[in-house]
């Protein structure tokens, strides 16, 4: 439909939604010259307690260095196992790699495409030491469940919070779950981005507190290094962007679920997303899948719809982590399938019907 197009994501909208407040929080970080660590850190951290309801945070430059920080403070290290999932951005498997550990795939619910509890007990050994998994595409598995699971084995359970940063699991916000660790990503892409890279990691105090470490060199003040660290600290722009988009965030998230909402009660000739008991979903990805995916991709692009494939492969099958190659049927399978359509939460009604309609026209 010529004058139609729609794009796959409109980063933009999120700054001229509160382009003021951006604008002066980006000048009064340059007036100032505070561009790493001090108050700002400390105020956009306290900002993300409020909103989580977490008893603590530690702010880092990305969010797979939280996953990195959080590995490390949680004493992960090498050839220690750590039950993840494949169905996820490489970040993931990426943080376990780093500190010397070895990831351990355990394939997942082919209908909800996140991890399948069922299965991780069988894959639980005495050289495991935690289990990280992932909100994947906006809300989150079982888990109580999961915490039952560490707790009965003495694990260390690790949230990938990455795209489910505003989601409520049982009235409780991501960042309060019973995880011993929450890592999330403020990424440009995600619900609530930055203009670069930037993340956090939730907590209890004792927990952060080591994080805190790690991200900073491994000091514990100004002149004492007690650990091997990473140069992972977020810099204040980006701090006091985020900060002054958090506001915004849940009246975004509300739109996007109508509109997701809607296209699950609309779409009919594609399988739509399923939603796990006691989510509220960020919908960060509106996943719908189909065996002909391709053709319906190349559809949608002559009808001037832009789409995306989150993932086109799993972690599990990537060269760099063949050694530690486990099967995972329904994740193998499931990327050859998946496609996202546009769902970000300034589409227009007219548009939005328009990819509702666009997608029951394939046959």
């Amino acid at each position: 439909m010529s004058g139609f197009k729609i794009p796959y994501t409109n980063l933009y909208q999120q700054y001229i939604d509160c382009k003021w407040e951006i604008d002066r929080a980006i000048e009064e970080t340059i007036a100032t010259s505070q561009f790493i660590t001090g108050p700002y850190v400390t105020s956009f951290e306290s900002a993300l307690c409020e909103y989580t309801g977490a008893e603590a945070c530690a702010s880092t430059g990305s969010g797979t260095t939280a996953l990195a920080c959080s590995l490390q403070a949680a004493g992960i290290g090498y050839k220690d196992e750590v039950i993840t999932t494949p169905m996820t951005f490489v970040a993931t498997t990426e943080s376990i790699a780093s500190v010397g550990a070895v990831p351990i795939f355990v394939d997942i619910d082919p209908k909800t495409y996140l991890i399948n509890i069922d299965k991780i007990e069988q894959y639980i050994t005495k050289r495991t030491r935690a289990i990280l998994f992932v909100d994947l595409y906006g809300q989150c598995p079982d888990v109580d469940r999961l915490r039952n699971i560490c707790n009965e084995y003495n694990l260390v359970l690790i949230e990938d919070a990455a795209q489910s940063f505003g989601n409520r699991y049982k009235g409780r916000t991501v960042g309060s779950l019973p995880a011993d660790y929450t890592c999330v990503s403020f990424n440009p892409v995600k619900n609530l981005g930055a203009m670069g890279d930037a993340g956090c990691v939730l907590g209890s105090e004792s927990n952060i507190e080591l994080v805190r470490m790690y991200r900073d060199h491994g000091r514990s003040n100004r002149y004492s290094y007690e650990r091997i660290g990473y140069n992972a600290r977020i810099d204040n722009m980006q701090a006091n962007i985020v900060r002054t988009k958090l506001p915004y965030l849940n009246t975004w998230l509300k739109r996007k679920r109508k509109i997701c909402n809607y296209y699950t009660e609309q779409l009919v000739t594609v399988d739509v997303p399923v939603l796990e008991p006691g989510n509220d979903h960020t919908y960060y990805g509106y996943v719908i899948r189909s065996n002909r995916r391709d053709e319906l991709k190349q559809h949608l692009a002559e009808l001037d719809i832009e789409t995306n494939i989150q993932y086109a492969t799993t972690t599990n099958t990537q060269p760099a982590y063949k050694e530690w190659y486990q099967e995972c049927p329904n994740a193998e399978l499931a990327v050859k399938e998946i496609l996202s359509i546009p769902s970000w939460y300034s589409l227009t009604d007219d548009q939005v019907q328009y990819i509702v309609d666009s997608i029951n026209s394939f046959k």
